[in-house]
């Protein structure tokens, strides 16, 4: 099955085919029951409730909208709606038959949305419980280590496994191996045996192993479950009774040519395989009173844009391999950036802002881990103040215009509170200490130039971009960049970035991120997985694999 175009990340609960959930008080049901024939792509059927890129697209879906729409929700329980199963992980099926490109941005975006939930756990108290209720394995247990507690049902038959080594010839793609060390501190002896076998682990042996953190016999299970949730919750600082906002659909025009929206567009040159990211300041007067944004609802500017921005990113990952670059553009008045992260800052105690400022750090991060080249050119007219100087800092290289006989058009960055860990790297590390080594000297000079608006001189004196040209070698030097950049391989640029992004300082995110771009990007494509005897190629049609058993 070759990758197509137009996936579409945009759904809500009335068109879901895969989940459902339900409020009671401060408690949510997400409930996981997959339509066999509601495949994302012809060519295989969802049996075993076994997931793929839709699936997650309405998983994603249904996360933001208990953040938004139901405030008042403090723990999330997940379990499956069909007997004796719980969630059988990826599907095989459609891996095999997948492209290599295809594989590895679902295990991407998975990761993403996995990651985002232990983001709301950590940041904004909305905790989640696995009510493993069947066999669970896979990504199925991926899915249930992503939660803060797991409760497996003890019926003699129901056991956690991650059997992708012994099954499929690679390795469990969203984080499941990462977890279960860095996470649930498995002994490595014993996460040993887990992964190799098969049949997986049950009972009191995985509470033992610590591979699940309760169990409960079929008749007390959904006691257990809910004593568990109720408990986690305590402590949750998310309001008991707040009204919450509804997330709209997401309206955009779509052409061969690009994307737009609101607040963000994309302009595709499909000739210099590149993309054009622009986002726009807001316009008009902008809400300032908690009761003011709250009456703007998902209008309101940074949600908007956030929302935009994040959908403008998947669209381009998922549905345009070959554009390699993306170029961070803005527009508008920086002015208005500015108030609106004045704003921001005077409620950020307000459920609305945390949520708000959650999903601007998600999705800043997502352009992080994107594999494709990220240029910004700060232009006039452009408007990289505060939060959107933030894409300045995610980009690889920063080109800045420089305009000394024309004081009045030349373009400028301001920096404040948000790029010093508002909106942090997936290492925790804001973008500044990254840059910098979070070495004293430069990052004080950065912090003592907040509120001042820095021309290309000044900017570039500082290390805020890479370099700051006049207008007589703007336009050359950035098509040579471009030129450059367009003409070198794709999986060396991918490493490379990746390499380059994140330094100094590793956490279980970077770990699973790595991993997912170095080993699984490789054994996706070794033929041991995926040649004509590989084990994934292979599985269900009863031969057995052929390894090259060279150790590599």
């Amino acid at each position: 099955m070759q990758q197509q175009t137009n996936v579409d990340y945009r759904t809500e609960p009335s068109q879901y085919r895969h989940w459902s959930f339900e409020v009671d008080g401060n408690i949510a049901r997400l409930k996981l029951d997959i339509a066999e024939d509601g495949g994302i792509r012809p060519g295989y059927k969802l049996k075993l409730n076994s997931y793929d890129l839709g699936v997650d697209v309405e998983l994603h879906d249904a996360l933001n909208r208990i953040r938004f729409e139901h405030p008042q929700v403090r723990s999330v329980i997940v379990t499956s709606g069909k007997e004796r199963i719980f969630c059988s992980g990826a599907n095989i099926f459609m891996l095999g038959v997948s492209s290599h490109a295809w594989k590895v941005n679902f295990c991407k975006f998975t990761n993403e949305t996995r990651n985002g939930m232990e983001d709301s756990s950590r940041h904004d108290g909305l905790k989640f419980v696995a009510a493993v209720n069947g066999a669970c394995a896979g990504g199925g247990y991926e899915l249930a280590l992503a939660c803060d507690d797991i409760v497996l049902i003890d019926d003699r038959s129901s056991s956690v496994s991650l059997p992708e080594v012994p099954l499929l010839g690679v390795l469990p793609g969203t984080g499941g191996l990462t977890r279960v060390t860095d996470k649930r501190h498995v002994r490595h002896d014993l996460a040993d045996i887990f992964c190799t076998s098969v049949e997986g682990v049950r009972g009191q042996r995985a509470v033992d192993w610590r591979l699940v953190d309760a169990i409960a016999k079929p008749a007390q299970f959904a006691e257990v479950v809910q004593q568990r949730a109720m408990a986690l919750g305590e402590g949750s600082p998310r309001p008991a009774s707040a009204q919450g906002i509804q997330l709209a659909r997401l309206q955009r025009e779509q052409s061969p040519e690009g994307l737009h929206y609101r607040h963000v567009s994309v302009q595709i040159d499909r000739s210099k395989r590149s993309a054009t990211i622009t986002v726009k300041a807001p316009r008009g007067e902008q809400p300032g009173s908690i009761e003011a944004i709250e009456n703007a609802g998902a209008a309101w500017w940074p949600l908007a844009m956030g929302r935009e921005l994040d959908d403008a990113i998947l669209h381009l990952r998922t549905n345009e391999l070959d554009v390699g670059t993306w170029i961070l553009r803005t527009e508008g008045d920086a002015r208005a950036v500015l108030a609106a992260d004045q704003s921001l800052m005077a409620h950020k105690d307000h459920w609305l802002v945390q949520q708000t400022l959650g999903l601007l750090r998600r999705t800043f991060a997502r352009l992080d881990v994107s594999s494709r080249s990220l240029f910004a050119l700060i232009e006039p007219g452009s408007c990289f103040a505060g939060m959107l100087a933030e894409l300045v800092f995610c980009a690889d290289r920063a080109y800045m215009l420089v305009l000394p006989d024309e004081p009045e058009r030349e373009p400028v960055i301001e920096l404040d509170e948000f790029n010093f860990g508002l909106l942090p790297l997936v290492n925790d590390q804001s973008r500044l200490q990254r840059r910098f080594y979070e070495e004293s000297e430069p990052l004080e000079a950065a912090r003592a130039a907040v509120g001042k608006p820095l021309n290309g001189d000044a900017a570039q004196q500082l290390g805020l971009v890479t370099a700051a040209l006049d207008d007589i070698d703007w336009e050359d030097e950035i098509r040579i960049a471009m030129e450059e950049r367009a003409a070198m391989s794709p999986d060396a640029l991918t490493g490379l970035e990746a390499n380059l992004r994140f330094a100094s300082q590793e956490n279980m995110v970077t770990r699973i991120f790595g991993r997912l771009s170095a080993w699984q990007n490789w054994i996706f494509n070794r033929p041991n997985a995926v040649g004509e005897k590989g084990a994934l190629k292979l599985y269900g049609t009863g031969q057995k694999a052929g390894f090259d058993f060279n150790r590599v």
